[in-house]
């Protein structure tokens, strides 16, 4: 353990406080050993008992892991420590953000009117006109909508409906390399991650088939625009991944399609392959705004029932003055032709890069949505090279549990005439690490 650190604490609630004060100042980080039961107990005063308690409520929350023999140690994404972006330095391009571009966001909102009265929306949580909207546009790519529901974006309807089925100590197959803020949520929630491997297709069957047999209780995937990789389900990878699924009727099956109207690419979705437990999470922040913060839930009746229920003793409801916001934008001409416009420019910036990157002999992927993922040896290198021609791109670790290093360069706002130009200098940078680190 580290020796600057020193624990504190008479009970199980304190000695827990401590250590997590300890994470969060960043004294105790990934990887920390914490002293062995009996000598903490021994080292503070206090029974065995109540240091175990301790470390099986830190396990709980997501701020520790056991490892058999191995000890206890700090978890590699404590729940308390979020794996935050570093700030942008001054004077380089951004494109490590995952933004979209706001030249393509509407540049005003259209007014709303408060709801007449102090009273309960309890009764009535969805506008009727922007539940047929949500249900025409998952029905425009072929998902069920005969239950459709809302949430304050995709990571809130994650979260809720991760409450809601599983139990803390349960596990969850989650994409690798995969979006930072879901492997972040997992934990937090008291909840075991089991990484799965992606390619170009998104998650690939056989890591599904082993998460599956590890005995995971639910599998978070994007169906299209995979955030950091960039993969999308083909026809035949839909099959595939359907044939796994078949037989665990028991496994709900959380879709992320956060992208669905930029991604660039047709939709192969699970949703409809007659799984029992199902859903399907959608957003506007990318294509109409990011501070929107709506989602839609498409889903099983069970899951729906669940979901709601959950709402109903939180929130209760979504705000009637965003949800007739978001109707308005969804219904208007103009924006419509801006997010026709997003699509068609996130698709040409995203081949552009990847044309010059393959043109330079740089493998990467990037088949949907507006990011590329490039596997390199030393990330720290590669985005320290490419700040000092002045390009500031996002290390991989944050999107990573298991997988090979990478670093993920957002498009939405590169212009392809800019491709070449990085491309030219991130070849630079790999040529320089692979001199310095050996090839």
């Amino acid at each position: 353990m580290a020796t600057q650190y020193e624990i504190t604490g008479t009970t199980a609630k304190g000695i827990a406080s401590s250590i997590e004060q300890g994470v969060v100042d960043g004294a105790l980080v990934p990887g920390t050993a914490l002293p062995p039961v009996r000598r903490l107990a021994e080292r503070l005063g206090v029974s065995p008992g109540t240091v175990a308690t301790t470390y099986k409520e830190l396990r709980r929350r997501g701020i520790v892991m056991t490892h058999g023999r191995g000890g206890t140690v700090i978890a590699e994404a404590p729940a308390v420590a979020s794996r935050r972006p570093p700030p942008v330095p001054d004077g380089v391009r951004d494109l490590a953000g995952g933004h979209p571009d706001p030249a393509f966001l509407p540049s005003a909102l259209p007014s709303a009117r408060l709801s007449p009265g102090i009273r309960s929306h309890r009764a009535r949580p969805r506008l009727a006109g922007l539940e047929e909207l949500a249900g025409g546009w998952y029905e425009r790519d072929g998902v069920p909508s005969e239950h459709i529901t809302f949430a304050q974006g995709a990571l809130d309807c994650i979260a809720r409906l991760l409450s809601v089925e599983l139990t803390p100590g349960d596990a969850v197959a989650m994409e690798d390399p995969g979006y930072h803020h879901l492997l972040d949520l997992v934990p937090a929630l008291g909840l075991r991650t089991v990484p799965v491997a992606v390619d170009d297709e998104g998650i690939r069957p056989d890591a599904l088939r082993a998460a599956l047999r590890s005995g995971v209780r639910a599998v978070v995937c994007s169906p299209r625009s995979q955030n950091p990789y960039g993969g999308w389900f083909t026809e035949e990878r839909r099959a595939a991944l359907l044939e796994v699924l078949d037989g665990t009727p028991e496994v709900l099956v959380i879709e992320d399609d956060h992208a669905a109207d930029i991604a660039g690419v047709p939709l192969h979705s699970l949703t409809t392959g007659g799984l029992a437990r199902w859903a399907q999470v959608r957003t506007v922040s990318k294509h109409l705004g990011t501070d929107l913060r709506w989602g839609a839930l498409a889903c099983d009746r069970t899951t729906l029932a669940r979901h709601d229920g959950r709402l109903l003793l939180t929130s209760g409801w979504v705000s009637h003055v965003l949800q007739e916001t978001v109707t308005r934008l969804m219904t208007d001409p103009e924006t419509r032709a801006l997010v026709d416009g997003a699509r068609t420019a996130c698709a040409l910036r995203r081949e552009a890069l990847l044309t010059e990157l393959s043109a330079r002999g740089i493998a990467a992927h990037g088949a949907s949505g507006m990011n590329v993922w490039v596997p390199v040896r030393d990330e720290a290198a590669v985005v320290n090279g490419l700040r000092t021609h002045g390009w500031w791109v996002a290390a991989g670790a944050r999107f990573r549990l298991a997988s090979a290093p990478g670093v993920r360069i957002t498009t939405a706002g590169l212009a392809a005439a800019d491709a070449g130009p990085l491309a030219a200098d991130l070849a630079a940078v790999l040529g320089e690490s692979q001199a310095t680190y050996g090839g």
